[in-house]
């Protein structure tokens, strides 16, 4: 095999892969609605392990893998903050995630409570948990 056959050989094989691990996939999306972590929780472990911490930007989703890192924007005023997923959550009927003080401050969600929201993956992870 000359070296031009075997490099196009690997540029295809690296396009199938890449594809089939789903790089060719649109991003993950999802609308709803979005709350914030109580005080009560700050320094109680989250089911990744970590703990929580208000100062930080990370979130709960019930099925993201931990350590994905997702834009939330609220469309009432098009703030956007991007967050990692450290935690499984909301674990109340309607919301598609809880948010940390700071991340929930800056997309202005505290003096509400809870908002509606639009989640994009920015940053996939692929694991098991």
């Amino acid at each position: 095999m000359t070296f031009f056959a075997s490099l196009r050989y690997l540029l295809l094989l690296g396009a199938f892969l890449f594809a089939s691990c789903g790089g060719g996939r649109q991003a993950f999306t999802q609308s709803g609605q979005a709350s914030y972590y109580a005080d009560k929780f700050k320094g109680r472990k989250t089911a990744s392990g970590a703990r929580y911490r208000p100062s930080k930007r990370t979130a709960a989703h019930n099925t993201l893998p931990f350590g994905t890192i997702v834009r939330v924007t609220n469309p009432r005023n098009h703030r956007s903050v991007k967050v990692k997923i450290t935690d499984r959550g909301p674990h109340a009927k309607g919301r598609i995630i809880d948010l940390s003080r700071k991340a929930a401050r800056k997309i202005g969600l505290v003096q509400a409570g809870v908002a509606p929201v639009q989640l994009k993956v920015v940053h996939a992870v692929h694991g098991s948990n």
